[in-house]
Order: C-alpha cells, then structure tokens, then sequence
C-alpha cells in the first residue's frame, strides 16, 4: 500500500486494471485500516479517471453476490449521494411511483455515509427486512413490480470498508460506485451524481454500456431534480440543460425539500409523500424525478406525458400499494 500512496501522492493515475487489482485487495483485507483510510482521503482530494472508477466497478461487481431476476427490464433510480443537501428520499420514493406505474424496479441502496438516512434505513425503520435471497427478490418483483437491494447483502467484501466509511464520514469513491454497481445489473438507470465532472465520467461509462440512461445533476450540486434550479441531463440524446420554468415549476428554496433529523422524522416524510398528504413541493420533486425515470426507459416521449403518468401512480395509492405489498412479503 505505501507503494500505492506514493503514487497518489505524486498525482499520478491507475490504470483500469490496477484500479481493479487495488479494490480487490482492499476488499479482501489484505491492508490495514489507516492505509485503507489514506487511500480513500486520497480521492476526496483529486478527481477520479474513467479507467480508474473503470476498474473500481469491475472488481465490486467480480466480487458481489449476483441476481437474477428472470428476464425483466429493470430500471434502477440511484443518486452518488455525497452532495451535502440532506434531502429526504426522493430517488426511493420516486422508486415507488415508477413501480406503482408499471415498471420493474431494483433498487439499489444502502445506509447513510454522508447524510443521516439513507435509503436503507428508512426501508429498515418502515418494516422492510433486508434480503439476498433469489426466489424472494423475484417475488417482490412480481407481486409489488420492486425489490430492494441493500448492498452489504450483496458486496460482502465491503465489510472491510464499511466502518471506515462510518468514522469518515464524508463522501468517498465509493459513493461513486453505487449506482454503477447494482447487482441485478438493470437495463435502465436513471443516475443523480454530485458534480458536473462526475456526470461527464459516468456519462463516457454509460455510452459504453449498452445500457438505458439518464445521468442528471442539478446546477446548484444536487444528485436528483431538486426543483431548487435548473438541471443538466446526459443520455444518449446528448447533453441538456433542462429549465424547471420550461417544465412547467416554479423555483423552490431548498428547505422545502430537506430531510427529517432524524430517521424516524425521515420516515413520517416517506409516508407522508405515498399517502399523497406531503406539500406541494416535496410530491413535485419525487414527481419530477420518477417521471425522468420513466422517460429513461421511454426517451420517445415528452416529459409531461411521464409527470402525468407518475402523477397517477402517486394518486390512485398504486404507489403506496407498492409499498405495502413489498413490505408484506
């Protein structure tokens, strides 16, 4: 590991397949904690490579515990976090509107690093217990149209890092590599990262991919549709500045969309937006972000037609029915 910190340390870049060699040995425990922790400080201080976070994924997804959900299309809504915002959970609540509206989801999630919940732990808070079993995860998709994924179910080998992660406490590269490694391996993403330089990393992935996606980040450092500025989108229709006057919203200030303190306050929020008893601004949000999703899978058509289409989801409980099947089951 001094080897590989002195090549940090000197600014200089790894290759995809010593990238991935690293993450394997970092998994594996072959380093102590403080090299471990070094190596992740490292990356909080200078930008990561396409071949490097390249190589992150391949040993994450060669390691994790793979599913197989029988032939679906899948879609998963997954932010990097790390943005700071402490919003509450749009991207699993938007989750639910998407699987009340027909589609298949797997979503990918884990506990909060970064920010005070995240979406396992209001999952875990709300009755959902965490599963990696196969049959169970394809019934989930079959009766409630979702499963979720918590990662340390499927990532073993991050246990390692895991609590270093924790005594961190900020974003790493590995907030990075979430969305790029569900292990259900959906053929649609709809992606909220941090940063606009991470955006254009992952979008030169995802064009590589085969893979159905929108990778947004909203100008103000957002890794969802916060409806507090304009956004920017990247998929295979090239790269967008999307105005939220043009869409139709009004400007929102961003203690409108904040999360609860704490997970239990967060939860209440979660109900409140299935129930359809949030504010106006909390149910714009969740909206505006399942309709993108919507229109990763569908990019022929207009984004009002996939508001509308999240809307009736969100209204008619089907939604919220989404919800309660997954956790009856």
């Amino acid at each position: 590991m001094k080897q590989i910190l002195n090549h940090l340390f000197e600014h200089k870049t790894f290759t995809r397949e010593q990238s991935r060699d690293i993450l394997k040995d970092i998994a594996l425990g072959k380093f102590n904690n403080s090299q471990m922790a070094a190596f992740m400080t490292a990356y909080c201080m200078r930008s990561i490579t396409v071949n490097e976070l390249e190589g992150f994924r391949d040993a994450m997804l060669e390691l994790c515990l793979p599913v197989d959900l029988e032939g679906n299309e899948l879609i998963d809504l997954c932010g990097t976090g790390g943005d700071g915002k402490d919003t509450f959970n749009i991207s699993t609540l938007a989750s639910f509107v998407v699987a009340g509206a027909g589609y298949k989801v797997a979503k990918h999630g884990n506990y909060g690093v970064s920010s005070g919940c995240g979406s396992s732990n209001v999952m875990e808070h709300l009755g959902y217990t965490f599963t990696n079993d196969n049959d169970m995860l394809n019934r989930n998709i079959d009766k409630a149209n979702i499963c979720f994924l918590h990662a340390p179910l499927f990532h073993p080998a991050m246990k390692t890092v895991a609590p270093i992660r924790r005594e961190l406490g900020v974003k790493t590269f590995f907030n990075m590599l979430g969305p790029l490694v569900n292990p259900a391996k959906p053929q649609n993403q709809m992606v909220g990262v941090f940063n606009l330089e991470l955006a254009r990393v992952y979008a030169y992935l995802y064009q590589k991919s085969g893979i159905k996606y929108t990778i947004l980040n909203a100008l103000d450092g957002y890794d969802e549709v916060s409806l507090t500025c304009d956004f920017k989108t990247f998929s295979a229709e090239g790269e967008k500045v999307n105005s939220i006057e043009a869409l139709g919203f009004t400007k929102l200030n961003e203690d409108e969309i904040t999360g609860g303190h704490t997970v239990a306050e967060s939860a209440k929020i979660f109900m409140e937006v299935l129930n359809d008893e949030a504010t106006t601004a909390q149910t714009s949000v969740v909206l505006s972000n399942a309709a993108l999703a919507i229109k990763t899978i569908h990019p022929e058509r207009s984004f009002a037609d996939c508001f509308y289409e999240a809307e009736a989801s969100l209204t008619s409980k089907k939604a919220l029915n989404s919800f309660k099947t997954l956790i009856a089951n």
